[in-house]
């Protein structure tokens, strides 16, 4: 290890560094009762270090002989998994406060979750991911469950844990085959290990293996099993959490490996990253349509945007990654006001998660609905808003990398899943007035995430806020065409 090194991941060391002073600090004080206030320093912390990453500039830095990568696309992927981090933070305190339940552990589970999330992005070696995956899965493991008084919470962190363990172990055992066969676990390494585009059956195997491992950090079927129960049972707060910063870090992993380590392969794992894209997009709109719980909707709504993503990678091109990181950025920013309008559904303080207690919303809060609407079209993919601009990307993006069929399946599906969207907003206009509606209050914080999400919708037709230019570098750094 040199001063480079520690140089490189000083963001990462930093963040776990606060993360156990947080700890200390908090259990040698008034415990529970500090966690409002490291609710807030955490996330003030969590955007620090956004900036910080951001203003590091453009150059490729490599730390621990490759082991470590520091390049544009993982500065993209962690100032947008740090940011989303930061504002769930700051909607879960307002949640948690109002009902009494703060736990000082949940934003220290969360900062250390987010250092898994930053390493796993930046991995450049088997173990290094492995480590960063770990780290992250272990917190979420335990945030899913941090309600002790609530069954939910429990069977989710339970199911979570348990169907987690199995995809570690289908990781685990690919990355054990790819190592046997490549005799190195250093991504350039493996990339090497390719010979004329296509790898032996010893490490396609490995290959195969470490996608099923991938597919189930980023809810892609068939491994999508635990999303709907632990979405529904997790605290809401948590559930923004894991459709969100996560969804972001695993699919940025997910891209990195394949890239980075199977390259010269991309014919033998688009085919399988193809096809799981479409089962996703399909099995999350089709399966929604029957949901009443809010919380599950967004879970299979999660499946198939998961699909939409992996269109991107599936095109095996910079355009491609380019596509996908367009994509997930604009889905991270839908979902986290979206959420924030979840976290505020309550009737006479009980919260309320059926869809059918949003009826008749417009009436007493139309501007509330009328940001909802923007959401809720963004997410289905209506134009002119900058949802449609996303899944515009991933499917010209297979247009473009001679995959015609995915990008029909994809719009197929996206049309398939508007419905469960426009029934929310018919709720909200034309509900029935027997409903149990929701009261419609919203609190400072929930408020002007929904409005600023609502508005980026808008707004950023125009030309994105930059973010297709940002996407663009990131991608460049990542595949070499």
């Amino acid at each position: 290890m040199t001063s480079t090194d520690l140089a490189i991941i000083m963001p990462e060391l930093f963040l776990a560094l606060y993360a156990m002073v947080a700890l200390l600090g908090a259990v040698w004080t008034s415990k529970d009762a500090a966690a409002s206030l490291l609710c807030w320093l955490t996330a003030a912390v969590l955007v620090a270090v956004a900036v910080w990453i951001s203003l590091a500039g453009s150059a490729t830095n490599v730390a621990f002989n490759g082991m470590f990568v520091d390049d544009a696309f993982a500065r993209f992927a962690k100032v947008t998994l740090l940011l989303a981090a930061a504002i769930v933070l700051v909607l879960s305190e307002g949640f948690f406060s109002r009902r009494g339940i703060q736990h000082f552990e949940y934003p220290v589970l969360i900062a250390l979750a987010v250092v898994g999330m930053m390493v796993m992005v930046s991995a450049g070696d088997l173990i290094t991911l492995y480590m960063g995956l770990e780290l992250q899965s272990l917190s979420l493991y335990v945030i899913a469950a941090i309600r002790r008084d609530s069954l939910k919470s429990t069977e989710a962190g339970l199911k979570y844990f348990t169907l987690g363990a199995l995809s570690s172990g289908l990781l685990l055992y690919g990355a054990s085959l790819t190592y046997g066969y490549a005799g190195s676990t250093v991504f350039r390494d493996i990339f090497a290990a390719a010979n004329d585009g296509h790898v032996g059956i010893g490490l396609l195997l490995g290959l195969t293996f470490m996608i099923s491992g991938f597919a189930f950090k980023v809810s892609a079927v068939p491994f999508h099993m635990w999303t709907p129960d632990v979405y529904e049972g997790a605290p809401t707060p948590v559930t923004a959490f894991f459709a969100s910063a996560p969804k972001m870090a695993a699919m940025a992993m997910f891209a990195r490996a394949m890239h980075d380590a199977f390259g010269q392969a991309v014919a033998d794992w688009q085919q399988i990253v193809a096809l799981m894209a479409v089962l996703s997009i399909f099995l999350g709109a089709i399966a929604g349509i029957g949901q009443r719980d809010i919380k599950r909707l967004m879970a299979y709504s999660s499946i198939s945007h998961m699909g939409f993503a992996l269109i991107g990678l599936a095109a095996g091109t910079q355009a491609g990654v380019t596509a996908m990181l367009i994509y997930m950025a604009i889905y991270v920013t839908m979902n986290v006001g979206t959420f924030a309008f979840i976290l505020s559904m309550e009737r006479d303080g009980q919260h309320v998660t059926r869809i059918d207690g949003v009826s008749l919303l417009s009436r007493k809060e139309p501007l509330t609905a009328l940001a909802m609407l923007v959401l809720l079209f963004s997410l289905a993919g209506v134009p002119p808003l900058v949802g449609f601009f996303g899944k515009f990307a991933v499917l010209t993006a297979a247009l473009d990398a001679g995959l015609p069929w995915l990008a029909a399946l994809g719009a197929v599906g996206s049309v398939i899943s508007a419905f469960y969207y426009l029934r929310i907003v018919y709720y909200m206009y034309f509900g029935s007035e027997e409903a149990e509606q929701i009261d419609g209050s919203m609190n400072g914080a929930q408020w002007v995430v929904l409005m600023v999400s609502a508005l980026i919708m808008v707004a950023g037709v125009i030309n994105l806020f930059g973010v297709d230019g940002l996407a663009a570098n990131a991608a460049a750094s990542l595949v070499v065409n």
